[in-house]
């Protein structure tokens, strides 16, 4: 069994540097085509299944990925997959005081006045993450998410759990691989890009 576990290509709100959340923004010219060359790159892989979040961006991205990789699979969707909540902080700058606290030790924030905190994400991402291992079936899958959402996801496979963001922020269009072989998962490729390098943006300070 192999799982591709993709963060959504770039929107306005990415470009701008603001918190998306649950805010249901589509991808702008360049996360098309972000998406484009990554789907081009997957090319020769047989995706067997395609779940996604249901927020526009991600869904996007896995049709724009599975039509440039030459796939037909169908996207279903699956809440559990959407970014953190992020409540009242929906679309403020990543440089507001309280979000780069967040930023800093997301863990241990308590989390967003009427959103969510990391370990909910944490909790039904992993869920989503482990049931889908434990089907074992010898398919190929594709995963559409978010950065946030993606972390949290993989927490439990990192060498180390208490770097919540890996080094840094997922690219958009990063691609993270999972092998699972008798119940087994190990990870066996890191926020890989199909696309130049030059065009990975990191827009965080961590």
């Amino acid at each position: 069994m192999r799982i591709y576990i993709v963060r959504h290509g770039e929107t306005n709100a990415n470009n701008k540097a603001y918190l998306q959340g649950w805010s249901d923004d589509p991808l702008n010219e360049n996360g098309r085509m972000l998406a484009e060359l990554t789907g081009q790159g997957m090319k020769g892989i047989c995706f067997d299944y395609c779940i996604s979040s249901p927020l526009q961006r991600a869904k996007e991205t896995a049709e724009i990925i599975l039509k440039e990789s030459g796939n037909k699979a169908s996207v279903t969707f699956d809440d559990r997959l959407k970014e953190i909540n992020f409540g009242s902080f929906e679309m403020k700058s990543i440089r507001d005081e309280n979000i780069v606290r967040f930023l800093k030790k997301p863990v241990a924030d308590k989390g967003f006045p009427d959103g969510e905190s990391i370990k909910d994400v944490m909790g039904r991402t992993q869920e989503f993450l482990k049931e889908l291992i434990a089907k074992d079936d010898d398919k190929t899958y594709l995963v559409s998410t978010h950065a946030c959402a993606l972390r949290a996801m993989l927490n439990f496979l990192y060498d180390d759990p208490d770097d919540y963001w890996h080094g840094h922020v997922p690219y958009n269009c990063c691609v993270n691989i999972i092998d699972v072989k008798d119940g087994e998962a190990a990870l066996i490729a890191d926020d890989k890009i199909y696309y130049d390098q030059s065009l990975a943006i990191d827009r965080y300070d961590l």
